[in-house]
């Protein structure tokens, strides 16, 4: 696995036809950040999915009663499963997924109190049991630390799409297996970190909670790729996820904005820049005067627009980042 070897068919050609008309579809409906409620009920479902994936049995519920930082009963681990989970996810911006120090961080905190080596390496042999037999060894513990190292050389450097590499990083980080314990959330995790790279939507799609409803597919998948020594197995599965990820978000696109959701929006056109309300208006070709009005004024009582002039030479500009 020196070098991330796959091979590029039909299939996976097809699939990033579709991802990307599909990613442009959300451009033009302004969904490349879902409404609000939309992204918050995204965000707890990705954290209990890709728990449930590695056995964690708490409920949509309960992660959103952690979420909330209410009580919640459940089994310990557990809660700190999740609780590791909301406090990573929570970050997403913070970490850089071409860093090597970014990734153990993540670790860290995703299993922080779970194991005695969060944010280490693993250094020792792994084996990997089902059924009372032996399904997979991982590479060595001593040719884990550059393994990874090429791996994230690759992703950085590679020369092939980002969403191939996303999938082909998310495939030989689980065959290097770099950590003891943790290794699949931690792989997803990464996957959606490159993807947001590719495009700001992939902070809010629903990947893992599609990988979740496909759990059986999904280490077939993998294992697929390691009998044949090639990643193409795995991207063609994680490719058709993001396509039926994205497709679950423009299945939403007439829920109503609120103005704060355009406001957010907006941020991504206009930056820094002083804008009027008729800019507004040719962004949200949808709406009123009377709401970009409401909008705007609304902004600037929350204190996240300034603006100068009057009446129709009234412009605005954010005072600070919008994320």
């Amino acid at each position: 696995m020196n070098q991330p070897y796959y091979t590029i068919n039909t299939t996976i050609l097809k699939r990033i036809t579709g991802i990307s008309e599909k990613i442009g579809e959300l451009r033009a409906l302004h969904l490349q950040k879902p409404p609000a409620e939309l992204m918050l009920a995204n965000r707890i479902q990705t954290i209990q999915s890709t728990l449930e994936i590695e056995g964690n049995t708490l409920s949509i519920e309960q992660h959103k009663g952690l979420f909330d930082n209410k009580i919640v009963r459940g089994p310990a681990k557990q809660i700190l499963e999740a609780k590791n989970a909301i406090a990573v996810y929570s970050q997403l911006q913070r970490w850089n997924p071409y860093n090597f120090q970014s990734l153990l961080k993540a670790h860290a905190m995703m299993m922080n109190g779970l194991t005695e080596r969060s944010g280490l390496l693993r250094a020792r042999p792994l084996e990997i049991a089902s059924g009372g037999k032996i399904r997979y060894v991982a590479p060595p513990g001593e040719l884990v630390y550059t393994k990874l190292k090429d791996l994230l050389t690759y992703l950085k450097s590679g020369k092939d799409i980002l969403l191939i590499r996303s999938c082909v990083f998310h495939y030989v980080f689980e065959f290097i297996h770099p950590f003891t314990d943790g290794n699949g959330r931690m792989g997803r995790l990464w996957q959606t970190l490159i993807l947001m790279k590719h495009s700001p939507v992939f902070e809010y799609l629903p990947v893992e909670t599609v990988i979740k409803e496909r759990k059986s597919e999904y280490y077939g998948s993998l294992k697929a790729s390691d009998r044949q020594s090639d990643s193409a197995p795995f991207i063609e599965f994680m490719l058709e996820v993001i396509d039926i990820s994205i497709e679950k978000i423009l299945h939403i696109r007439n829920i109503a904005q609120s103005g704060s959701d355009r406001i957010g929006l907006f941020y991504d056109y206009a930056a820094d820049k002083w804008f009027s309300r008729k800019d507004f208006l040719w962004y949200f070709k949808n709406i009123s005067t009377s709401t970009a009005s409401r909008d705007l004024g609304g902004a600037v009582k929350n204190g996240l627009l300034e603006k100068r002039g009057d009446k129709s030479k009234t412009q605005y500009r954010y005072r600070n980042r919008i994320l």
